[in-house]
């Protein structure tokens, strides 16, 4: 694991390099929309190219699974799962709020998670059974145990704006309980924050395998927990995830489920 690992940061710094060397130079006309309130640009294009080039050269048979790429055709027990650039539109409008996130997984089991926030040169990494770390600082999620003393952050559910009125019912009933409740725009550095302690729980609906892979083994290696709506492990194919220090994990969850009672497709 650790030639994964090592892999994993280098490509997530090279990748970074990118991002850094571009942010605030975007122009408009570099900009393509992928869908409703989707866009890319050459610098998610870029980053990915060189985050898939360094593991080709180191693990040329392994399986990637990447946010603009796709699935690889390789198929392979160890599975490589990239978002080159979570917070696209914070990086678009010049918002310092984006990382890098690279997962491996390996027989569906996430064994390798790197989230790397390039302006700030934070490297969250963990190892399966050896912890989570932050740099060369190992970290652990928060001794929160009220929902009423909890930070809380989420995400707007904006790929799936006709389920924003139930996100809101949830949304309103949480906010009455936490001291607060923060949207960054990065699901990969919410879930790094969760890991840290910085936050309490992170829940949000519409994620993608790649916003959510390396984030869900941070903060399991922390010592959290994360789930689907419904306290199931499927948060990775339902996209609906709720993450937390594992202390106020049944009280959100609970709270949420009154206005999420039951899978949608989203």
């Amino acid at each position: 694991m650790d030639d994964l690992l090592q892999t994993a940061k280098t490509a997530a710094r090279d990748a970074g390099k990118i991002l850094r060397a571009h942010f605030g130079k975007v122009d408009v006309t570099d900009i393509r929309k992928k869908s409703a309130n989707d866009f890319i640009s050459f610098v998610d294009e870029s980053s990915e190219i060189k985050i898939i080039e360094i593991i080709r050269s180191k693990f040329p048979d392994h399986e990637i699974l990447a946010e603009e790429s796709g699935s690889s055709a390789i198929k392979s027990p160890y599975r490589w799962i990239i978002d080159p650039l979570d917070g696209t539109t914070n990086y678009l409008h010049s918002i310092p709020v984006f990382s890098v996130s690279i997962a491996v997984e390996h027989n569906d089991e996430i064994v390798t998670a790197v989230v790397y926030n390039p302006l700030t040169n934070e490297m969250y990494w963990a190892e399966k059974g050896k912890g989570t770390f932050c740099n060369d600082q190992k970290i652990h999620v928060s001794t929160t145990s009220t929902l009423n003393e909890s930070f809380i952050a989420t995400g707007f559910p904006f790929k799936a704006k006709h389920m924003l009125d139930d996100y809101m019912h949830a949304f309103r009933s949480i906010f009455d309980h936490a001291i607060g409740a923060r949207r960054l725009g990065s699901a990969a550095i919410d879930m790094a924050y969760v890991a840290a302690g910085k936050f309490d729980g992170f829940w949000e609906l519409g994620l993608k395998p790649w916003d959510m892979a390396a984030g869900a083994l941070l903060i399991t290696e922390a010592g959290g927990k994360i789930t689907d709506f419904w306290d199931k492990p499927n948060y990775m194919n339902s996209s609906y995830v709720l993450a937390s220090n594992n202390k106020i994990h049944d009280n959100l969850g609970t709270i949420i489920r009154k206005s999420f009672p039951y899978y949608l497709p989203i």
